[in-house]
């Protein structure tokens, strides 16, 4: 592939006119309409109507997809191809300016289109507006259906889409045309697979265009966010400023936060610089110039009584030692490159991110977007950075109130032209910049936390997003005006919004009001979910009425059937859509579960493996994922079935004797413990996955995870469950290994442990020794728990604290705890053997112990224990009892 970006090429790229773009005239003047975003010049051109010319010979007009309206070209030359890629961009950039950035359009899809006097009639402004919403239905998931000028995407996708022979930037292009179609669609679904495998060759050009390759990767990571892969998304924005050369650091400054602090604290601070272009002077890169300011949305103030505008510095200069950003006063720092603004921003995203292993957790971010905010250079970015702040503002008492009016005010300043088109659309690639809907929606939703429903219910019937609508109503307990909205809505009783009138459509009073397939099939899907007892009958209806194209009819009916057990059924709607959408990851979950149900190994592994591909922070399907891991390969075994629910599927704990199994192929078993380990570092809380990994660390050698796990087990439920928390079986075990093998030296110092550490065992040693005395002992105790401690010192050769721990063992035992009066026989013959074994202890340990008089212990403890029990005096065993006195006496 060419990788060589011309000047013209470039120019449409950044957004930005250079005077070494060259060409004819004609085309030069193309270009420039499109970056100063002059598009109605540039879409009603003579160009623009010989390719927007439909053909005459078209039969069944409303049967024919819209790019098949046009006379296919092939072969084109380089002037064709710059053509189709300047009419493609405009587009573009006409449909963001109608439904992202404003001001309001002046433009209309009928005067882009050359229409032939026979299909005027056909084609009109409605016709042509259905078509598009139903072609930009992708992967069963609708387009949003008061989107503004559709018809203008699709020219779009039809242009930029097709093959380019000589330009090298049309792959860059398709990303950008997917990445808002993206936007459009009620849910992400899965990019073309040869998508982003095109954008690899633009990644050499960073040393010669740093900016362009930086921008490259930004817009990538925005579309791996899109599809919610943070992780992914994170690496390339921390790619794309390093290719930029942004230096920056977060790091703690002197300063104040509020009005009446009297002393200085450390407060977060984000020291950053961009490197310097070509044309940067001191005084455009200097926060101190005269220059007029550039139009940007209205910052609100805060005016609070507590708290400060900004953070108030006193430290002048807060970076790290041999940082290179010593000079930057935390008070005074330089304006930012408006691209590296957007990396800020773009890093900013995940706004209830609390993994550092993702990007940015939710407390640093504000340093981040309080840089950008300090000098707005851009409309657009400045208004994603007050939205962003708004985002992070939303969650605190003295800040709330800025915050949602900081968002309507966003709302309300995308129909002015307080700025140019050119302005609001340079960075529109490179920021996650909001629709004018899903910025409505948001503030809807905000004002629904706020509680403000009615509100909230105003703007959702506005945008006409009935699944919202319907869950206004039900928070104010009336769901049946919700199930009314949705069947007058079906039987065409209630017009799909003014803005249907507004486009000049009339319809008599009876005339069902159309809808396309995709928009029916989720109203039947939804007045599924209001009425559950025709659930089925209504989510069938669904997939019919979508000709079986409908992810949200197969997703409910799959749900239908799991929830009634009926998991062979469920497993085949559910098949069908991830055959969809695959990126639906909850589907793959429950289409896991039902395959478990039906123990279909095999299935389940594939369908738990693509959820945590997906989402690799769902803890519940690493750890389903493990536990299938350990019954491939043993066809029969039954199913584990504690706490599988749709809503909260985790697999309990793993039975020791199926994992100790010799049936299960070790790699399986390390398969599993992989799995597991992965998902406990999202779901540390979840004590049920610590039991599974404790067990499965015990079986693939993993002593020290076991240990670990263990610990975290005892943590959790020593408070609920006593000394039952403590799985006893894998202490013993744990000791037994960090034991086995040691010398039994005769004298070992309490402070000479050189011995200890020669063995390779002694890291083991020494965690098991902290396991005990620092999470279980000061928790829970039992006798097993007390041998085991005993066992662990006596390898130590601390005779003194083992025999004292035996002791304990044996006042926690039978024997120990045996009041008068007891008449069970066996318990009374137990508990002798407990006596024999601990005076064999005294008499084996207790000369190892200078100055011990373990003689007066063994026989204090045969006295008691045969003054507690006389009543069995009679008895045979009684004469073990009598002959043990004997041999102490004669001892001495």
């Amino acid at each position: 592939m060419n990788t060589g970006i011309e000047p013209l090429e470039k120019a449409l790229l950044t957004g930005q006119w250079s005077d070494q773009v060259q060409g004819p005239t004609w085309l030069l003047d193309l270009g420039r309409n499109v970056v100063n975003g002059a598009f109605r010049e540039v879409l009603t051109s003579s160009r623009a109507r010989d390719v927007f010319t439909i053909r005459e010979a078209l039969q069944n007009v409303h049967d024919v997809p819209l790019d098949g309206c046009f006379t296919a070209q092939t072969e084109l030359s380089t002037e064709q191809e710059y053509v189709r890629l300047i009419l493609g961009v405009a587009c573009l950039h006409a449909f963001l300016q109608a439904n992202w950035t404003g001001p309001d359009l002046d433009l209309k899809p009928l005067d882009v289109l050359v229409v032939p006097t026979g299909l005027k009639s056909e084609l009109t402004e409605d016709r042509l507006y259905s078509k598009a919403i139903k072609e930009l239905a992708c992967a069963g998931e609708p387009a949003y259906h008061l989107t503004e000028c559709p018809v203008f995407l699709r020219l779009a996708e039809i242009c930029l889409n097709a093959p380019f022979s000589h330009l090298a930037s049309a792959g860059w292009w398709r990303l950008r045309v997917w990445s808002v179609h993206e936007h459009v669609l009620d849910e992400p679904v899965a990019p073309p697979p040869d998508l982003l495998p095109l954008m690899e060759p633009y990644k050499k050009l960073s040393e010669s265009e740093p900016d362009l390759v930086g921008q490259l990767l930004l817009e990538e990571g925005l579309l791996y966010h899109d599809l919610s892969q943070d992780r992914q998304a994170a690496e390339m924005f921390v790619r794309a400023a390093a290719t930029t050369k942004l230096e920056y650091e977060l790091t703690g400054a002197l300063g104040r936060r509020t009005k009446f602090q009297q002393f200085d604290v450390s407060q977060l601070v984000l020291l950053a610089e961009s490197r310097r272009r070509d044309g940067d002077t001191p005084t455009n890169l200097s926060m101190n110039n005269n220059s007029p300011p550039r139009p940007t949305p209205e910052t609100l103030a805060l005016n609070d009584d507590t708290l400060l505008e900004q953070t108030q510095f006193t430290t002048s200069s807060p970076a790290a030692p041999g940082s290179r950003l010593t000079h930057l006063d935390p008070s005074s720092q330089p304006p930012l490159h408006p691209l590296d603004q957007c990396i800020f921003l773009a890093m900013c995203l995940n706004v209830k991110n609390m993994s550092p292993s993702h990007g940015l957790t939710s407390e640093q971010m504000s340093p981040y977007v309080a840089r950008v905010i300090e000098h707005p250079r851009n409309w657009s970015i400045h208004t994603i950075a007050l939205l962003l702040r708004s985002r992070l503002e939303a969650n605190r008492t003295r800040t709330i109130d800025r915050s949602t009016l900081q968002l309507q005010a966003l709302v309300d300043q995308m129909p002015t032209a307080d700025s140019s088109v050119a302005e609001r659309l340079l960075y529109i690639h490179s920021i996650p910049l909001p629709s004018k809907w899903q910025m409505q929606r948001e503030l809807a939703l905000r004002f629904l936390s706020l509680g403000v429903v009615k509100s909230a219910l105003e703007i959702f019937e506005r945008l006409e997003m009935w699944e919202e609508v319907v869950k206004c109503w039900q928070s104010m307990e009336q769901s049946t005006k919700a199930i009314a909205i949705v069947r007058d809505l079906l039987e065409g009783k209630k017009a799909e919004a003014d803005a249907v009138i507004a486009r000049g459509k009339t319809s008599s009073e009876n005339r069902k009001q159309t809808l396309d397939a995709a928009r029916e099939a989720k109203l039947w899907a939804l007045l599924g979910d209001l009425e559950p007892e025709h659930a089925l009958k209504h989510y069938t209806h669904a997939w019919e009425v979508s000709k079986e194209t409908s992810g949200r009819a197969m997703r409910s009916l799959g749900g239908y059937y799991f929830a009634r057990g009926d998991y062979p059924n469920a497993i085949v709607c559910l098949r069908k859509a991830v055959k969809i959408n695959p990126l639906y990851s909850r589907s793959w979950f429950i289409l896991g579960c039902a395959h478990v149900r039906v123990e279909d190994w095999e299935g389940a592994r594939e369908a738990f493996a693509r959820c945590v591909s997906i989402d690799d922070e769902d803890g519940e399907s690493w750890n389903n994922l493990a536990s299938v891991y350990l019954r491939l390969g043993e066809a029969g075994h039954r199913v584990i079935e504690a706490e599988q629910t749709a809503d909260d599927e985790v697999a309990d704990s793993v039975a020791t004797e199926e994992v100790e199994s010799g049936r299960i192929p070790f790699t399986n078993k390390l398969l599993a413990f992989r799995a597991l380990k992965q998902g406990l570092k999202f779901h540390r809380e979840n004590w049920r996955m610590w039991i599974n990994y404790m067990i499965v660390a015990m079986d693939v050698g993993e002593l020290s995870e076991a240990c670990r796990a263990l610990a975290r087990v005892v943590e959790e439920r020593a408070a609920k469950d006593g000394a039952a928390c403590v799985d006893v079986e894998v202490l013993e075990r744990l000791v037994d290994a960090a034991t086995r093998g040691e010398a039994e030296p005769t004298s070992v110092n309490r402070d000479n442990v050189s011995l200890v550490e020669q063995d390779p065992r002694a890291g083991l040693l020494r965690q098991v020794s902290d396991l005990l005395d620092r999470v279980i002992l000061p928790r829970v105790s039992s006798g097993r728990i007390f041998r085991a401690k005993a066992r662990l010192l006596t390898a130590q050769g601390l005779w003194e604290e083992a025999i004292q721990m035996y002791l304990n063992a044996y006042r926690s035992s039978s024997a120990g705890t045996i009041e008068k009066g007891e008449t069970d026989v066996q318990k009374w013959k137990d508990a002798v053997n407990e006596v024999e074994e601990i005076v064999d202890v005294l008499r084996n340990f207790g000369p190892r112990v200078e100055g011990s008089k373990w003689r007066l212990q063994a026989r204090s403890v045969i006295r008691t224990f045969m003054g507690r029990t006389k009543d069995f005096e009679d008895e045979p065993d009684w004469s073990r009892l009598v002959r043990l006195q004997e041999d102490l006496r004669q001892e001495d």
